[in-house]
């Protein structure tokens, strides 16, 4: 890599990544990147470890994470960047998401009992690996589909959820919604910079115009293995919008081994902005 380049979209075992925080660091240092910010998903659990140790090595990071939202029952990310890790309204979304995790994972549990594929709460949590510290990893579907892959229901992650948990099949379900309208507000009023994640993922045209009606700071315009044509879009409404664009790779490790860590990325001074306001909230 030549120049600055920064990484805002990835994750650790925090919530469904294969590497832990602090391999995550050092892999973006070992690649070349400059700077990175760990997005796991409903999760700030990595940074209690990541931000010594991205001081330790050099390499720049700011907080993020990537809350899951339901904007007229179509599901839809959100990335929140530059909060103070100490925010209690960040702590009480974070906790209000593992409630509702908590409660959808046993539903799947017990919707995969019934097709006779039973997995114990136990079993999940030994699906799980921060660092030793199980109890701290935001646990969802992906985990889920790796028990069934060590129990032998299933070959691969991507079986799992073709054929049991991905929405729509016969063990999925949805969960309590967090609608993307509560979120947005409760990150604004935390002050963090507030970004549509991946659009490019969203097929649902009607719900695309309403998020780009929102009140939204950014876009992710540059998305994952994405090339500059299907990009364009997304940079034309956020120049529209007059937002701020940001891009990741959307890093998990071996859950997603076609996806290499810093693939997509924003220059120095994009992340500059987001470290404003990083600084301006008392975490640098």
């Amino acid at each position: 890599m030549t120049g600055f380049q920064a990484d805002l979209h990835c994750h650790s075992t925090c919530s469904d990544g294969t590497l832990s925080p602090r391999d995550l660091l050092l892999l973006a240092k070992s690649t070349g990147l400059s700077g990175i910010s760990i997005t796991d998903h409903d999760s700030i659990e990595a940074y209690e470890t990541a931000i010594p140790i991205a001081k330790e090595i050099g390499l720049e990071i700011f907080s993020g994470a990537e809350f899951s939202t339901t904007l007229n029952g179509v599901s839809v990310h959100i990335l929140a960047y530059g909060f103070s890790l100490q925010h209690p309204l960040i702590h009480a979304l974070c906790q209000t998401h593992n409630l509702r995790r908590l409660n959808r994972n046993r539903t799947i549990l017990d919707n995969l009992a019934k097709h006779q594929l039973p997995i114990t709460e136990e079993e999940l949590m030994e699906c799980s690996t921060f660092e030793g510290a199980q109890s701290k990893a935001t646990i969802g579907r992906p985990h889920i589909a790796m028990a069934m892959i060590k129990k032998g229901y299933v070959k691969n992650i991507r079986e799992a959820f073709d054929k049991y948990i991905g929405e729509e099949r016969c063990c999925y379900a949805p969960g309590e919604p967090i609608t993307t309208e509560d979120t947005l507000e409760t990150l604004h009023k935390a002050n963090s910079i507030v970004v549509i994640a991946h659009p490019h993922l969203i097929l649902n045209s009607s719900i695309v115009q309403q998020l780009l009606k929102m009140d939204f700071d950014g876009i992710e315009g540059y998305y994952s293995r994405f090339n500059n044509d299907q990009n364009k879009r997304w940079l034309k409404a956020a120049k529209k919008k007059n937002w701020l664009v940001t891009g990741g790779s959307d890093f998990h490790g071996d859950t997603k081994p076609n996806i290499a860590l810093g693939c997509s990325w924003v220059s120095e001074e994009t992340f500059r902005v987001i470290q404003q306001r990083f600084i301006e909230n008392g975490e640098m």
